[in-house]
């Protein structure tokens, strides 16, 4: 990734972080062209979460055995994919819902 272009998406992470502390900011795909370092920055400036997988929809993605490194080499603990009350009752209301996945954070 060029400089610029990894400047540009750190400082867009740490603006959502600041103006809306409580969203999931969610790196993902096409993070296979983020080096560790850059994704290390990302979470630095506020990103709480990612898409796993090989490919999302299109997109290349890193692996799920690559991020799982990655959040080794960081000291990052996964956390399991939950859903709220509000996800439930949808589901049990036939209401299409997007699954989980492989979500580590």
């Amino acid at each position: 990734m060029a400089a610029a272009v990894g400047s540009l998406m750190i400082r867009m992470i740490a603006t959502t972080r600041i103006t809306m502390p409580k969203a999931m900011v969610r790196l993902s795909a096409e993070r296979v062209r983020f080096s560790v370092p850059e994704q290390a920055l990302c979470f630095l400036a506020g990103a709480n979460s990612i898409f796993a997988g090989e490919k999302l929809l299109t997109n290349a993605n890193n692996d799920f055995d690559t991020d799982k490194l990655m959040f080794k080499v960081l000291g990052l603990l996964p956390k399991a994919p939950t859903l709220d009350e509000d996800e439930t009752s949808e589901t049990e209301n036939h209401k299409e819902v997007a699954p989980a996945g492989k979500r580590l954070l």
